[in-house]
């Protein structure tokens, strides 16, 4: 949120100075559309959703005048969120992680942590229609370099913690967490648990390997928020979202933590650490 504040900044938007924000929160699917249909009964004059693609979808489905700016991984032009990335039409912008994109990049490189993996494990949120899309990417990365696939779903704490239990069961060399907003809340909970079981685990975002997970590849995010901000303070000022091509990340960041690696037995190649932007010791 610091960086979303610091791109409202940039275009000269201080809270509480000459703007208000409603901060809303809701982790059931099934509720977004209500929550985006108060907002528009609220008469905001542009609707951030800081979350996922069924975010983005509510947001749009509830209205066609009021600015919808999402922040979201998945592809808005796949996921019928926007028609085009580079002319949005309608009333919807934003920006994008790619985060769908990287799978084969976060999968090659646990594969490089353990060579000898036959199996990995892939944790997805089936209630996000848009992750469950993306399994195929994972299947197809995975036949490429020889590796099965356990696929897993969880939508509750509850559900991740069974998640591991058949994963341990089926013996999956490793884990590779779908990029979901609720994963992100369930943050310390999927790190515990890796570390509790001894699962090198590839994360979607840094937050997690900051915590003691393994590893993980994704856009700045400080930037992309940042970038959201921005474009929600140029919406403010009197911009239309159908003039505003959605946001593509330029950088990527790879983020590795040696202790947790050490305490998993492994050894990083050098090429890992080369390659990386940040390695905790």
């Amino acid at each position: 949120m610091g960086a979303f504040h610091r791109g409202l900044g940039e275009v000269g938007y201080v809270e509480g100075r000459n703007v208000a924000i409603e901060y809303v929160a809701e982790d059931r699917v099934d509720q977004l559309a209500s929550l985006a249909a108060d907002l528009v009964r609220r008469d905001v004059t542009v609707i951030a959703v800081a979350s996922s693609v069924p975010a983005a979808l509510a947001a749009k489905g509830a209205t066609r005048s009021t600015p919808v700016v999402f922040l979201m991984g998945g592809d808005a032009v796949e996921n019928g969120v926007v028609t085009s990335l580079s002319r949005p039409g309608g009333n919807v912008t934003g920006v994008t992680t790619l985060s769908g994109d990287l799978f084969e990049k976060r999968l090659g490189l646990l594969r490089e942590l353990v060579p000898a993996a036959g199996s990995i494990a892939y944790l997805a949120n089936p209630s996000n229609s848009a992750l469950a899309k993306l399994a195929w990417r994972v299947r197809a990365a995975a036949r490429a370099l020889g590796i099965d696939v356990l696929e897993l779903n969880a939508t509750s704490a509850v559900e991740i913690r069974e998640s591991f239990t058949v994963l341990v069961q089926r013996r999956a060399a490793a884990l590779l967490v779908g990029p979901d907003p609720f994963f992100g809340a369930q943050r310390e909970l999927l790190v515990a648990l890796a570390a509790q079981h001894a699962v090198p685990t590839s994360y979607f975002r840094r937050e997690f390997v900051e915590l003691g997970g393994l590893l993980s590849y994704s856009a700045d995010f400080i930037d992309t928020y940042r970038q959201f901000g921005v474009y929600v303070g140029r919406i403010l000022k009197g911009e239309k979202p159908s003039d505003l091509p959605v946001v593509q990340p330029t950088k990527f960041e790879l983020v590795i933590n040696l202790k947790t690696a050490k305490s998993l037995g492994l050894t990083v190649p050098q090429s890992i650490l080369l390659r990386a932007d940040e390695v905790i010791e």
